[in-house]
């Protein structure tokens, strides 16, 4: 444990060494992003309001914020060899009940809670459908948070909200990212802030719980540029880890955006590099406010002969590559409507076959997010 540790001070050193101390301070509502867990307490990632939710803005903080998030879409997929798109996964379908409160309980001591209404508890756990609960306690710089957290994994991809992807990696679809644990964050400047974190890994069970994941995290905030870089050690069997080094970069661009994310996987007896690896990576366009155009690719590849990775199986080369537009049709102070249209085509292999795109996939996605702040309480 002892060594673990001393081996994520001096990785999060390396990423300190890295960072400028100039820059754009960072912000729970960063202009130009979408993001996964838009939760405005958190102090591990680079959290931000999505495109077209409305904010509420107060000097004073409230005590309760209540909101909710609602997506419902048609999905079209026909995979190799069908005639037709008459597959479990084509027809309407709820595809996101959320509902968010955060407030502050005492000066620089706040919550967080986000929990998914339509995510079933298979085993009659409350927790389950229980994105993140934790409290958060900053002082001069540093941070504190406990409870239900996201695990810290560098990637714009993978901090998105659910709500606001369509198509995505195959590490996306397998990773479990909220976890139980303990966090501490502290900012080196108002541009950058280093967190290191242990949570339960998302390898445990209930014969197992006893397995760890250790994370540095770096979120850092440099005017076009934007980073969310982790180094995390993974535990998937007793005393058996798998490491991760995540490099996610957002550059804002004027009208233009673009995300490129670079994830390398490595365990024992293999070698480190590009054996095990995604790359997710978007180019978003924005003519006006209230319309956004986008392209993505990802690429999932796993030659590492091991099953040390559950999240990307061994054998698996996917790439995916797709277009959709996003139109905000209603923004007001409480409430937004947002329509999307998004088609994507993977080709390759997918070694996990319960995995929604496969070789030859096509899959389309019509539909629309609403959201709403229903309750401020001061």
């Amino acid at each position: 444990m002892k060594r673990i540790f001393v081996s994520l001070f001096a990785a999060a050193s390396v990423l300190s060494a890295a960072a400028s101390t100039d820059g754009e301070a960072l912000s729970n509502s960063v202009p130009g992003s979408t993001t996964n867990n838009e939760d405005p307490n958190a102090g591990i990632m680079l959290i931000s309001e999505t495109e077209g939710e409305p904010v509420a803005i107060s000097e004073k903080p409230a005590y309760l914020n209540l909101s909710t998030v609602f997506r419902y879409d048609f999905h079209a997929t026909k995979y190799e060899g069908e005639k037709g798109y008459f597959t479990p996964n084509t027809g309407f379908r709820g595809d996101r009940l959320q509902v968010n409160m955060n407030g502050e309980i005492a000066n620089g001591l706040t919550y967080s809670w986000r929990q998914n209404l339509n995510r079933l508890n298979l085993d009659g756990g409350f927790f389950n459908s229980t994105d993140w609960l934790y409290l958060n306690y900053e002082y001069k710089g540093w941070n504190f948070q406990g409870g239900k957290l996201i695990d810290a994994i560098g990637g714009y991809e993978y901090d998105r909200n659910p709500a606001d992807l369509y198509c995505n990696s195959v590490f996306w679809n397998n990773i479990q990212p909220f976890n139980f644990g303990v966090s501490v964050g502290y900012r080196t400047s108002e541009a950058d802030l280093f967190t290191l974190q242990m949570t339960e890994s998302p390898e445990f069970s209930d014969k197992v719980r006893n397995l760890y994941c250790y994370s540095a995290m770096w979120t850092g905030n440099h005017g076009l540029w934007k980073t969310l870089w982790s180094a995390n050690l993974f535990e998937y069997a007793p005393d058996k880890y798998i490491s991760y080094i995540s490099l996610g970069n957002h550059f804002d661009l004027g009208s233009f955006d673009l995300e490129v994310d670079f994830m390398n996987r490595a365990a024992s007896h293999q070698t480190f590099l590009l054996k095990d690896c995604s790359v997710m990576s978007e180019l978003g366009y924005r003519p006006c406010s209230n319309l956004r155009t986008f392209a993505k690719f990802t690429y999932d590849k796993n030659d590492s002969g091991t099953n040390a990775d559950h999240s990307v199986l061994n054998g698996t080369d996917l790439k995916m590559a797709g277009l959709g537009v996003e139109y905000t049709a209603y923004k007001g102070d409480r409430s937004s409507v947002r329509f999307h249209a998004a088609v994507f085509h993977s080709w390759g292999k997918n070694a996990n076959e319960n995995d929604l795109m496969k070789n030859n996939t096509n899959f389309a996605s019509l539909g629309l997010t609403w959201r709403m702040n229903m309750l401020n309480l001061k």
